[in-house]
């Protein structure tokens, strides 16, 4: 397997350097060069494996021979073992062909745990095969910052460096950050957005002299990686319910635009997935791109499901590209344009096949808080305000009764106590391993939104070859 940049520009890279480089060198994003295909009893193989078993299948041929296919297995195994939940990723029925599909049951308790928990265990082993060290540096609106430390915490071969936005995540997510004490993690507040960070880092890899001084590599979204581990839990719940004899949908709450396309790659490796719904909040510019075909920039307001407070949409890219027709020239002009003016829109045949798969629907505060309440109520069970949201896109876009709709539920309630708490009158309580975690004591660097202030404290802190 070989990947190419979404700009066209960059060289053509295996799955390992893929891996260690995160964004291509001209500014894009790695996709396969060509979509694997799995027949219908590729599909049907999968049914009622173990996840890591499943896991194999699936991310085999994106890892090609980087990677030996016992080791990947014993990677894989190592990953999901310690997941609270026989199942990994169980799917649970909440209505008359209605379900969720629950990625809260790794070690931070969100989504992010599916692909990390594995990325971190795939940089351990391609660096000691290379003998080298590498600087990680990510941006987060919550999870994946909590994911990435946990994964790469401790690990000889790699010092990480994770921004959030001051003040705009959740406290429990920034304990969940700050708490930890392992020498190799740095946690970085900026004073600015989401977007902010995400710029900041995308400068930082765009540094080409920085970059390769400091070995740099990447753990959100824009890591191929990331994407090909989250393609397994759509797989593993459409086959669970039918599939490939019968479609599902799904319906996923997503402000990056990295979960929902890992889904479209199931489905373009042929998973009958009959329609993605869009799930946004307030700041909701997937939601006014996929109603108007135009995708523009406006002001981050805060809301209670802070890890979508996002106006740049950074894994879009990946699909605009598919849509496209994989020119990277065109896809680079696009891309040049929104950056200096902020906004985008897409061609009426652009638009058309952004349609033929994607709808989507946005829920603001109240909304989010009433579906809550109100899924409480029916179910007894409380579920965080993300997960809120693609409830409410499900039900505003659903469509054929018959096809299984699949909402992701993509944190545990206790992420987000105080919006649960509003809603239901009752405080989610985190689980035993993190009962202590409001009396850990935090560590983190509050930094100006600066790309040379950052060069200058990752410089400070990590070991550069001399």
């Amino acid at each position: 397997m070989r990947y190419v940049s979404t700009r066209g520009e960059a060289p053509v890279l295996g799955f390992d350097d893929v891996l260690l480089s995160g964004l291509a060198r001209d500014g894009g994003l790695y996709v396969p060069e060509a979509w694997p295909k799995f027949s219908a009893a590729d599909w049907r193989g999968l049914a009622g494996l173990p996840y890591a078993e499943a896991s194999l299948r699936v991310l085999k041929p994106f890892v090609g021979d980087s990677i030996g296919e016992a080791d990947l297995a014993r990677i894989l195994g190592d990953s999901y073992q310690d997941f609270g939940h026989p199942a990994v990723a169980p799917l649970k029925q909440v209505g008359s062909g209605d379900w969720l599909l629950e990625l809260f049951h790794g070690p931070t308790l969100a989504f992010k745990d599916y692909a990390l928990q594995v990325v971190g265990r795939l940089f351990d082993y391609v660096l000691a095969k290379r003998r080298s060290r590498v600087t990680i540096v990510g941006a987060t609106s919550g999870d994946t910052g909590t994911a990435a430390i946990e994964a790469c915490r401790d690990r000889d071969a790699i010092e990480i460096f994770i921004l959030h936005p001051l003040g705009r995540v959740s406290e429990v997510q920034r304990r969940q950050m700050t708490t930890v004490t392992s020498r190799n993690v740095h946690n970085i507040a900026v004073e600015g957005t989401f977007d902010d960070c995400q710029d900041l880092v995308k400068a930082l890899f765009n540094d080409a002299a920085f970059r390769d001084r400091v070995n740099l590599s990447a753990v959100n979204s824009i890591n191929w990686a990331r994407i090909a581990a989250q393609i397994v839990y759509y797989a593993v719940a459409a086959v669970a319910l039918g599939a490939p004899a019968r479609p599902v949908a799904f319906s996923v709450p997503t402000g990056n635009f990295g979960n929902i396309f890992a889904g479209y790659a199931a489905a373009r490796m042929g998973l009958p997935i009959e329609h993605f719904v869009v799930g946004s909040n307030r700041n909701d510019i997937l939601f006014r791109l996929l109603e108007t075909g135009t995708m523009k920039m406006e002001a981050v307001t805060p809301s209670l499901s802070p890890s979508m407070d996002i106006q740049v949409s950074s894994n879009f890219e990946r699909l605009l590209f598919e849509l496209s027709g994989r020119n990277g020239n065109a896809v680079a002009r696009m891309m040049r344009r929104f950056r200096k003016r902020g906004d985008l829109t897409l061609s009426p045949p652009r638009h058309a096949r952004l349609r033929r798969f994607f709808s989507g629907a946005r829920a603001d505060d109240d909304q989010t808080l009433a579906m809550i309440a109100r899924h409480y109520a029916a179910t007894g069970e409380l579920i965080d305000p993300h997960t809120a949201v693609g409830l409410v896109a499900a039900a505003a876009q659903r469509g054929d009764t018959a096809v299984p709709m699949i909402t992701v539920a993509t944190a545990h309630p206790a992420k987000f106590p105080d919006a649960v708490q509003k809603a239901t009158g009752v405080r989610p309580e985190l689980p035993p391993r993190l009962a202590d975690l409001m009396q850990r004591p935090e560590r983190v660097a509050v930094l100006a939104n600066d790309a040379r202030r950052l060069q200058d404290f990752i410089l400070e802190h990590v070991q550069v070859p001399a």
